[in-house]
């Protein structure tokens, strides 16, 4: 069914109502089923992700709440493979996003999915998920055009209405500096930036740990030891991978990312303690000039 067909079946939760209405920024997509509310929401987040690797072949499983697991790869199946290998767990009834086509073999990858969402899908990608009842999206809009219908956020509170622009944010080559001694590889720097672009829309103090273009962990809207949390997810693949931090860390922070073998960390800033701190330990430390941290 096309857009304007869509008919919103539930709110976030059974006992909430919900409204569905386009406006003159919805972008042009056909949905095999029709979306619910958290539907829609986790949707926008993966699309969000993928928007930003629209020129390389990337996948990303998601759900209502945050961002599950993130990979680029030399073909799709790849970069599937390493999503399911990141967070198993929730893999299975995800919303999956990818940046191309998908095929009949994919597919078949992805039928414990809850919505695959793409811009194009082969007849018998279709037809496989049809007979497996998985709801397929397709985006029409271009994924290079996407940034463009993102419009001003609005919340609705009892203060008052509280709008903001949409974060457009990019990594500047003038912000971007390697602040310590020890400096990172060209694949380093490629997985930092990765990363960054990952955490950018994790929920609130989020860290990711990523390695070969892929994620191993990701901590997101925690109070407090993200880190650590990270870290213990992401065990032995946190060997020689990078963390990415969406605010200032402590020198804390930075032991306990040493101690888990990371080789470099990504943040918007850094003290000159922390500086000292990745010198004495030879470990490559990047700051962004710019945070995306959400309160």
């Amino acid at each position: 069914m096309k857009n304007d067909e869509i008919k919103i079946i539930t709110g976030e939760n059974l006992s909430q109502s919900a409204d569905f209405e386009l406006n003159d920024k919805t972008i042009d997509y056909e949905t095999s089923k029709n979306l619910s509310y958290a539907d829609i929401i986790s949707l926008t987040k993966g699309l969000n992700i993928i928007s930003e690797f629209y020129d390389v072949l990337g996948a990303a499983t998601v759900s209502p709440t945050g961002i599950c697991a993130v990979s680029l790869g030399k073909d799709l199946t790849e970069a599937v493979t390493n999503v399911m290998d990141s967070n198993p767990i929730d893999f299975l009834s995800s919303t999956i996003v990818l940046s191309n086509e998908v095929d009949s073999d994919l597919a078949k990858m992805l039928k414990e999915a809850h919505i695959v969402c793409a811009p194009k899908f082969t007849k018998n990608a279709t037809e496989y998920f049809e007979t497996h009842d998985v709801c397929y999206v397709t985006i029409k809009t271009p994924l290079k055009d996407y940034k463009k219908y993102l419009s001003n956020q609005v919340i609705e509170t009892p203060f008052g209405t509280l709008t903001q622009a949409p974060n457009l944010s990019e990594l500047d080559k003038e912000s971007f500096k390697v602040v310590s001694k020890t400096k990172p590889t060209v694949e380093q720097i490629e997985d930092a930036v990765f990363a960054w672009k990952v955490a950018k829309y994790a929920s609130s103090r989020a860290i990711v740990i990523a390695k070969d273009l892929k994620t191993t962990a990701i901590a997101q809207g925690l109070q407090s030891a993200s880190v650590e949390y990270a870290l213990d997810y992401s065990c032995d693949r946190s060997k020689e991978a990078i963390l990415a931090c969406d605010t200032e860390i402590s020198t804390h922070d930075l032991n306990v990312a040493i101690q888990g073998r990371i080789s470099l960390v990504i943040v918007p800033f850094a003290s000159k303690e922390v500086i000292a701190a990745a010198d004495k330990y030879n470990i490559s430390l990047i700051t962004t000039g710019f945070t995306n941290i959400l309160y």
